[in-house]
This record gives structure tokens, sequence and C-alpha cells, in this order.
């Protein structure tokens, strides 16, 4: 080729993109469209909430990209410092952290920062690496200390109090554990001890949070106090019927009855809006998401990437189910948001490194095969 003639701009561009998974991406082009347009209607009252969005969205595209041109191989390089610095970082937090509306969970660094959300996805990271180091000889003993390393973390962030991401944390890291082989014996024996020890973890409770689990029981005990935020969104996502109102046809949403209604409750707004048929879309394109990333995880090249994406992947399933259960009264609220749809930047930066990660473990799964 002539050095003075122009490759066609196509050529330039296309070994930038062809990091990203097809399917992958296609999906969460869906998910992210869904939840621009309901964003719009639930911030309508909230000026520059869809602006902010966009550039949210756009920084966590940034670190999905970055996220799927590492190789698997030095993300597990990364695993020991992340999780070192992650643990340091909340240990800071309980020694001299801010404190705001009653919780210690930030620390300032020259910026605030909320050390608990990197543990998202520092803690699969991690018990990869360690399962990754011992595959082949994975004794009780194993499992014993993968245990000790997820509960360190998870500790200090229920200390904060923070029960959603604790939930969060807890989930990525037991998905890694339950993946690696453990025993459905210990996973009864485990189940049997959680419930033997409920009455030791009601009364370590804080008051708050053990009236979130009586109003999830009977929110009408409190409709215009503690109950108001499930009585509201039932009723929202009840009166969306089979096809919905509307997009911005919500009356709970524009009338102000739904709670937070850009972030955690964004869920029922939609419902409102959309109804059954579009509540119906929304699963399915959140169980292509799942599905395609329990593809890429039993594909994955090595055991470190299996458990990673496998844990990965499962981890969008928990933000999922939690978020709709406690939106339509299933489950206490923990302030748990609907990924890709909820409106914020932490959780949009930790989510499109997430899928970075399953990016990057496919990407290279096909550069070893070619």
């Amino acid at each position: 080729m002539h050095l003075t003639e122009k490759r066609p701009l196509r050529q330039i561009i296309k070994p930038y993109f062809t990091v990203f998974d097809g399917p992958l991406a296609l999906i969460l082009f869906l998910i992210l469209s869904v939840a621009l347009v309901t964003l719009y209607s639930a911030g309508i009252d909230f000026p520059g909430r869809v602006e902010d969005q966009l550039r949210n969205i756009l920084i966590g595209f940034v670190v999905m990209w970055i996220a799927a041109i590492i190789p698997p191989q030095t993300l597990m390089r990364f695993a020991v410092p992340v999780y070192t610095v992650g643990v340091a970082l909340l240990v800071a937090v309980a020694a001299f952290g801010l404190i705001k509306k009653g919780a210690r969970r930030w620390l300032n660094v020259g910026v605030v920062i909320q050390p608990s959300e990197m543990m998202k996805i520092a803690m699969p990271l991690m018990l990869a690496w360690f399962f990754q180091k011992r595959e082949g000889q994975l004794r009780w003993q194993e499992f014993l200390v993968a245990a000790v390393i997820l509960a360190i973390p998870v500790g200090l962030i229920i200390k904060q109090p923070d029960l959603g991401t604790a939930i969060l944390v807890l989930s990525a890291g037991f998905y890694v554990i339950f993946l690696a082989g453990l025993s459905w014996k210990i996973l009864i024996g485990l189940a049997a001890s959680v419930l033997a020890s409920l009455p030791v973890v009601w009364s370590m409770l804080h008051d708050y949070q053990r009236d979130r689990v009586m109003t999830l029981i009977d929110p009408t005990t409190d409709p215009l106090g503690k109950g108001f935020h499930i009585i509201q969104a039932t009723i929202a996502i009840g009166s969306g019927g089979i096809a919905g109102k509307g997009w911005l046809k919500g009356t709970q949403a524009h009338l102000e009855f739904i709670p937070e209604r850009t972030t955690d409750f964004i869920f029922a707004v939609f419902s409102e809006e959309f109804g059954l048929i579009g509540n119906c879309v929304l699963l399915v394109l959140y169980l292509l998401l799942i599905g395609r990333g329990m593809i890429i995880a039993a594909n994955a090249p090595t055991f470190f990437s299996r458990l990673l994406a496998g844990a990965i992947t499962l981890s969008f399933f928990t933000y999922a189910f939690v978020n709709m259960g406690m939106v339509s009264g299933v489950l206490p609220v923990v302030g748990v948001p609907l990924p890709f749809m909820s409106y914020g930047g932490t959780a949009m930066v930790t989510l499109g490194l997430g899928v970075g990660m399953l990016m990057s473990i496919q990407r290279h799964r096909k550069l070893v095969q070619s």
C-alpha cells in the first residue's frame, strides 16, 4: 500500500471494537436504551438527570473497553493487590470515615470515595485467584480459608452499616466458592447453621434494619411512615396492568408517590408505564445477559476465568433479583440498584467493569483458539 493512500475509516476503527463481544454488547445496548427511556420519565422533575446518566454510561463504557483489553492473566495478577487495598480502605473507613445519614461508608482521600464498591469486583477476583492457585488439590481447608477471605470485608461493610452492598459482596464471593466445587453437604450444613443463628443475627441488627424486616411482613402497620415506600411501589406495579399506562403517564411516579424513583425504585416506574408486557421484555433481556455470561464462563479456558466469569454473571442476577424483590415487596428494602437501569455513577462503573471482564475472557479465549 502506498504511504499516502488512506485506509477506510472502517478499517481504522475496527481493531478498537473487536474487543467487544457482539451478543453481550447488543444485549447491554438494549437494556441501556430501555433504561434511558424510563429514566427520562422518572426524572422529568430532576433537570439534568438523563444527561448525567449519559455521562455515567460513557464512563462505564470506557471502563468496560479498558477491562476488555486486559488479558485474564493480567487481571489475575491484580487480584491480591486490589483485595488488600480494598480491605485496608474499609479498615480506614471504620477508623475515620465520613458519616452521612448515620452511616460511616465514605473516605476522603482528596476525593470522597466509597471503598465497599470496589469489593464487588475485588472479592470474586481474589477468590478466583485463590482457587486457581490450588486447582486440583481443593480440600475443606481451602474452602475454610476462602470463607475467611470473604468474611473479613463483608463484616467490615456490615459494620458501616451497608446491608445492600454487603449482600452483593457476599453473594459474589459465595458464587466463586460454590463454582469451585463446594460440597452440597457443606451447603446444607451452612443453611442449617444460618437458620439456627437467626435469633443472634436479629439481635445484632440495627433498629432501622429490623424495621425493614417488620415492614416487609406487614407494611400497613405504618402506611405513612416505614411502610410507605413498599406500599406505593406495589401500587405502581399493580396499576400498570397488562400493557401499562403508557410512557410519561405513570401517575404514581409523576405525582411523586414513588420514593427514589430514579434509583432504587425505578422498576416501579417502569412497571407502571409499561405493564406486565414491559416487565416480561425486561426480564428476557436480563435472562439473555445472564445466559450469555454463563456461556462465556462455560467456555473459558482456565479455572480462574471460569470462576470469575461465573461469579460476575451470577452477581448481575443477584442485583436484578434483589432489586425487583424489594420493590415488589417480596424482599426487605436494602438499597440495591437495578443493574444498568438505576441512576448512579459508581454502580455503572462497577457494572461496566464486570461486563468488560466477561468480554476480556471471551476475547482472549478466541485468541488462544486461533
